[in-house]
Protein backbone atom coordinates (compact mmCIF):
# COMPACT_ATOMS: atom_id res chain seq x y z
CA UNK A 1 0.00 0.00 0.00
CA UNK A 2 1.38 3.41 -0.99
CA UNK A 3 1.08 6.21 1.95
CA UNK A 4 -0.03 9.35 0.58
CA UNK A 5 0.36 12.71 2.95
CA UNK A 6 -2.80 13.93 1.10
CA UNK A 7 -4.65 10.95 2.37
CA UNK A 8 -3.15 11.19 5.71
CA UNK A 9 -5.11 14.04 8.38
CA UNK A 10 -3.78 12.43 11.97
CA UNK A 11 -1.09 10.12 12.62
CA UNK A 12 -1.05 7.87 15.78
CA UNK A 13 1.89 7.08 17.79
CA UNK A 14 1.80 4.23 20.71
CA UNK A 15 4.63 4.57 22.34
CA UNK A 16 6.29 1.42 23.96
CA UNK A 17 7.06 -1.27 20.86
CA UNK A 18 7.08 2.14 18.58
CA UNK A 19 9.05 4.59 19.87
CA UNK A 20 11.23 2.34 22.28
CA UNK A 21 12.12 -1.48 21.84
CA UNK A 22 9.32 -2.37 24.74
CA UNK A 23 12.03 -3.38 26.80
CA UNK A 24 12.31 -1.33 30.67
CA UNK A 25 15.44 -0.54 32.57
CA UNK A 26 14.13 -0.70 36.11
CA UNK A 27 16.96 0.41 38.82
CA UNK A 28 17.17 -0.63 42.52
CA UNK A 29 15.35 2.33 43.31
CA UNK A 30 12.20 0.76 40.89
CA UNK A 31 12.75 3.84 38.77
CA UNK A 32 12.24 2.98 35.22
CA UNK A 33 13.88 4.33 32.20
CA UNK A 34 13.54 2.90 28.10
CA UNK A 35 15.98 3.21 25.26
CA UNK A 36 14.45 5.58 22.34
CA UNK A 37 16.24 6.47 18.78
CA UNK A 38 17.47 9.77 18.11
CA UNK A 39 16.14 8.99 14.43
CA UNK A 40 12.85 8.92 15.21
CA UNK A 41 12.55 12.44 16.52
CA UNK A 42 14.31 13.25 12.48
CA UNK A 43 11.14 11.34 11.16
CA UNK A 44 8.80 13.95 13.65
CA UNK A 45 10.16 16.88 12.26
CA UNK A 46 10.16 15.94 8.76
CA UNK A 47 6.76 14.55 9.42
CA UNK A 48 5.54 18.28 10.98
CA UNK A 49 7.11 19.92 7.51
CA UNK A 50 4.60 18.04 6.04
CA UNK A 51 2.29 19.26 7.63
CA UNK A 52 0.96 16.11 9.66
CA UNK A 53 -0.45 16.27 13.10
CA UNK A 54 0.55 13.56 15.44
CA UNK A 55 -0.40 12.50 18.56
CA UNK A 56 0.87 9.53 21.08
CA UNK A 57 -1.61 7.50 22.54
CA UNK A 58 -0.25 4.86 25.09
CA UNK A 59 -1.65 2.64 27.93
CA UNK A 60 1.79 3.04 29.79
CA UNK A 61 1.79 5.32 33.04
CA UNK A 62 5.07 6.17 34.08
CA UNK A 63 6.34 10.28 33.17
CA UNK A 64 8.64 8.74 30.66
CA UNK A 65 6.39 8.79 27.91
CA UNK A 66 4.97 12.28 28.65
CA UNK A 67 8.57 13.71 28.77
CA UNK A 68 9.40 12.14 25.58
CA UNK A 69 6.57 13.58 23.68
CA UNK A 70 7.39 17.24 24.89
CA UNK A 71 10.72 16.31 23.67
CA UNK A 72 9.09 15.95 20.30
CA UNK A 73 6.25 18.88 20.33
CA UNK A 74 3.99 16.06 20.22
CA UNK A 75 0.25 15.71 22.28
CA UNK A 76 0.30 12.84 24.29
CA UNK A 77 -2.40 11.04 26.48
CA UNK A 78 -1.19 8.49 28.61
CA UNK A 79 -2.52 6.27 31.01
CA UNK A 80 -5.31 4.75 28.41
CA UNK A 81 -7.10 1.27 28.61
CA UNK A 82 -9.23 1.90 25.64
CA UNK A 83 -7.56 3.15 22.93
CA UNK A 84 -10.36 2.99 20.08
CA UNK A 85 -12.62 5.06 22.19
CA UNK A 86 -9.91 7.83 23.48
CA UNK A 87 -9.12 7.83 19.50
CA UNK A 88 -12.77 8.02 18.65
CA UNK A 89 -13.31 11.14 21.11
CA UNK A 90 -10.24 13.25 19.75
CA UNK A 91 -10.82 12.54 16.14
CA UNK A 92 -14.81 13.53 17.08
CA UNK A 93 -13.34 16.34 18.74
CA UNK A 94 -11.11 17.31 16.31
CA UNK A 95 -13.55 16.78 12.79
CA UNK A 96 -10.83 14.29 12.07
CA UNK A 97 -11.93 11.53 9.33
CA UNK A 98 -11.04 8.17 10.83
CA UNK A 99 -10.50 7.16 7.43
CA UNK A 100 -8.12 9.58 7.36
CA UNK A 101 -6.04 8.30 10.64
CA UNK A 102 -2.95 6.38 10.44
CA UNK A 103 -1.95 4.30 13.25
CA UNK A 104 1.12 3.20 13.92
CA UNK A 105 1.03 -0.18 17.14
CA UNK A 106 2.37 -2.77 17.99
CA UNK A 107 0.25 -5.28 20.30
CA UNK A 108 -3.14 -6.45 21.16
CA UNK A 109 -3.65 -3.32 22.96
CA UNK A 110 -3.83 -1.51 19.51
CA UNK A 111 -5.74 -3.44 17.84
CA UNK A 112 -9.76 -2.35 19.02
CA UNK A 113 -8.25 1.22 17.47
CA UNK A 114 -6.64 -0.02 14.71
CA UNK A 115 -9.57 -1.23 13.55
CA UNK A 116 -11.20 2.15 13.23
CA UNK A 117 -8.29 3.59 11.52
CA UNK A 118 -8.00 4.17 7.85
CA UNK A 119 -4.09 2.93 7.92
CA UNK A 120 -2.42 0.49 9.69
CA UNK A 121 1.26 0.91 10.25
CA UNK A 122 3.38 -1.78 12.50
CA UNK A 123 6.77 -2.56 13.21
CA UNK A 124 8.91 -5.48 12.30
CA UNK A 125 8.17 -7.07 15.61
CA UNK A 126 5.12 -6.75 16.26
CA UNK A 127 2.64 -8.91 17.26
CA UNK A 128 1.55 -11.07 14.47
CA UNK A 129 -2.64 -9.92 15.67
CA UNK A 130 -1.58 -6.54 14.48
CA UNK A 131 0.21 -7.93 11.52
CA UNK A 132 -2.66 -9.60 10.50
CA UNK A 133 -4.57 -6.48 9.37
CA UNK A 134 -1.42 -4.06 9.04
CA UNK A 135 -1.71 -1.98 5.65
CA UNK A 136 2.38 -2.01 5.78
CA UNK A 137 4.67 -3.78 7.83
CA UNK A 138 7.84 -1.71 8.46
CA UNK A 139 11.71 -3.33 7.58
CA UNK A 140 12.51 -1.91 11.46
CA UNK A 141 12.00 -2.97 14.58
CA UNK A 142 10.58 -0.81 17.45
CA UNK A 143 12.69 1.50 18.83
CA UNK A 144 14.66 1.58 15.45
CA UNK A 145 14.04 4.14 13.66
CA UNK A 146 10.14 3.00 13.35
CA UNK A 147 9.26 6.91 13.15
CA UNK A 148 12.13 7.96 10.52
CA UNK A 149 10.85 4.91 8.09
CA UNK A 150 7.45 6.13 8.04
CA UNK A 151 8.55 9.42 7.22
CA UNK A 152 10.32 8.20 4.26
CA UNK A 153 7.25 6.41 3.32
CA UNK A 154 5.03 9.36 3.45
Amino acid sequence: MELKRDNIALIVFDFDGVMTDNRVIVDENGKESVVVSRADGQGVSILKRMGLAMIIISSEKNKVVSKRAEKLSLSVMQGISKKEETLSEYCSANNIPLEKVLYVGNDVNDLEAMKLCGFVVVPNDAHQCVKDIADVILQTNGGYGVVRELADLV
